[in-house]
Formats: C-alpha cells, structure tokens, sequence
C-alpha cells in the first residue's frame, strides 16, 4: 500500500537527517532546525526519488543522501513561507509553526542554515560518488531552489497575490514554486543513473509537471480538505487573494486539467515498465489524496 511505502521511506530519510544533525557541531539552531526538517510531513519528494530510483536500478544508499538534501531544501521554503512577513501561517503540519515556536528570527536563521545543510550533506566526503556527478548535483540543486527555482516562485506567489493573472502566469509560477524542487528530484536520479542529456531533459519535465500536479492538488485540498488532513488552516488562499487554476477557471476545470495531466504523466512513467509501478502509485495518489 502507497501510505505504507511513504511511511517507510519518510522513517529512512528521518534516520539519516537526525543521525547526520547528531554528528554537527552544536547551535542553539539544531533545535528549530530539526523541529522544521523532522516535524512529519509524508516527505513525497523522497519517495519520488527512491521511487525512480527503482526504474534504473540505483541503490537506495546512494539516494538516500539526495533525499535528505531535498527535504532540507524543503522544510527551509516551509519555514520561511510561513513568516508573517510572507504567507503568514500559524500552523504547519499540524504543530505550530517554526517561527510560532522559536520566534521569527531563530526561524529565518533556522531556514537559511537548512538551504546550506542540504549542500553540505551532498557535497560530504562520506558521500562516495563520481566528483564530477557530485558538482552536475549540487548546481543543479542551486538553480532548482534560488531566484531561478523556487524562492523565484515565492515572490511570483507574491506579487500575484489580489491580481488577475493568464493562465500560463499561474501554471509558470507554480512550476518554479513547486515544480522545480521535483525537477531536481527526477533531473538528479537521471545524473547519477549517468543517463544522456536528452533523458536527463525528459527528467527535468517529468518531474515539473508532476510537481505542478502537486501544487493543484493542494490547491484543491485547500477548498476541500479537512484541516486535519491538510495539517493547516484551509480555505485561505481565496482570502489571500492567491493566484490559481481555480480562481481563474473554476474548481471543476481546474480538476478537469489536473486530471489530465495526471493521465499523460503516468502514460509517460509506464512506457518504463513493471520497475515504474511505485512512481505510477505514487502519482495516483497525489492526486487521489483529496478525497
């Protein structure tokens, strides 16, 4: 079963996040930074990872590294989406927020020293890969998760905010907000599976429109979900004035693409074969998890 999967894989990456903290030198930081990386969370983007993995036939150890940087990478964005001075929000994964808990500015610091931690864990000497694979990652990852990547579609998510955006503005903007972190997630798999630049490409893509399916689902939970589901207030982003598929088009045309696409990813991964069943689980149920 999926959710059992996600748990699994969740509970390895967890393990090497907090056996990798345990081994830093110790900050008053340590604390808000494992509250942000470690405060649960079904940690998809590794599983998309460690679920593509399995189609090139890559060991789990020498993804296991790449999964933590990304969700360091992640929890960073989390932490500093929900400051006041962004989105605002009170309540992350069912707990209270990093800067709810540490205050606002050990949460900025906290943020910015997990942005750093995820190039530490992938640049480490422990992490015994071609150096050459190593650097195509790291710079890969900083393109994913800069101006270029997803703070770019931060400040987009911003500036758009109580703005009537086209429909390609918004399906741009969440495809750097999201779908960049999940560009890197396939893009990087690809690399250390030493694959051609034009497979690498079909990565890039694949893993942005499965991030942008990711961002209309939780668009659609934010109308529909439970908060207890959801782990955070729901139905804020019509009060924000949030810039989405479904304040251009409607609830039902929105779902309608996101159906869509879900479709023409999933032709894409089982074109794979049998060792892509994980990956084709796991984006049905990116989209099922609404209901």
């Amino acid at each position: 079963m999926i959710k059992n999967k996600l748990i699994k894989n969740a509970k390895k990456v967890d393990k090497f996040l907090i056996s990798y903290l345990n081994k830093q030198d110790r900050s008053l930081l340590i604390y808000p930074m494992k509250y942000g990386v470690l405060s649960g969370g079904k940690k998809i983007r590794s599983s998309v990872i460690l679920s593509a993995g399995k189609i090139f036939n890559l060991n789990q150890k020498k993804l296991i590294n790449i999964c933590a940087a990304v969700e360091c990478i992640h929890s960073y964005s989390l932490i500093h989406d929900d400051l006041p001075c962004m989105d605002n929000d009170s309540i992350r994964r069912g707990k209270p927020s990093t800067h709810i808990k540490f205050g606002e500015a050990s949460a900025v610091l906290a943020g910015n020293s997990l942005l750093t931690l995820a190039f530490e864990i992938i640049s480490d000497q422990n992490y015994l890969i071609n150096p050459k694979l190593k650097n195509e990652i790291i710079k890969l990852l900083a393109f994913c998760s800069g101006h270029t990547g997803i703070a770019g579609g931060q400040e987009l998510d911003l500036k758009f905010e109580n703005k009537r955006k086209s429909f390609k503005e918004i399906i741009l903007m969440q495809k750097k907000k999201t779908g960049k972190l999940f560009n890197f997630c396939l893009h990087s798999v690809g690399v250390l599976a030493k694959k051609n630049k034009k497979e690498k490409f079909f990565l890039s893509n694949l893993g942005e429109d499965i991030g942008l399916l990711f961002q209309l689902s939780d668009d659609f939970l934010d109308i529909k979900g439970s908060k207890k589901l959801v782990g955070k207030p729901i139905k804020k982003d019509r009060k924000k004035g949030k810039s989405t598929l479904i304040s251009l088009i409607g609830y039902e045309k929105a779902y309608n693409y996101a159906n869509n696409l879900k479709k023409k990813i999933l032709l894409k991964i089982k074109k794979r074969g049998r060792r892509a069943k994980d990956l084709s689980d796991l984006i049905e149920f990116i989209l099922g998890r609404n209901f």
